[in-house]
């Protein structure tokens, strides 16, 4: 099982590869963190999360799927700590 700062620090690592270092530089980037407000993310820039997340965890965490279930303000004020919820959940064993 995955620990939720391995997912959290992967999750980083990939922000920091789809919005560039020199952007984050002054900013730490948490589980409160807003893709919205905070990191100011474009929509190519979710594109290219999405695919990370997908190299790296395969079909099992659909990124698209996700944003697809909420709604304009839970897409709006979603953080990074939601994202790694998601991830975490969707690796966990299926239930018997």
């Amino acid at each position: 099982m995955t620990q939720s700062s391995d997912v959290l620090g992967e999750v980083v690592g990939m922000l920091v590869e789809v919005v560039g270092e020199d952007f984050l530089l002054d900013t730490e980037i948490g589980p409160d963190t807003t893709f919205n407000d905070e990191l100011a993310l474009e929509s190519i820039e979710f594109v290219a999360l999405a695919e990370k997340l997908q190299d790296r965890y395969g079909g099992r965490v659909d990124f698209a799927a996700f944003i697809a279930g909420l709604g304009l303000d839970e897409i709006m004020n979603m953080t990074v700590g939601d994202l790694v919820r998601h991830i975490e959940a969707r690796l966990q064993p299926a239930a018997v």
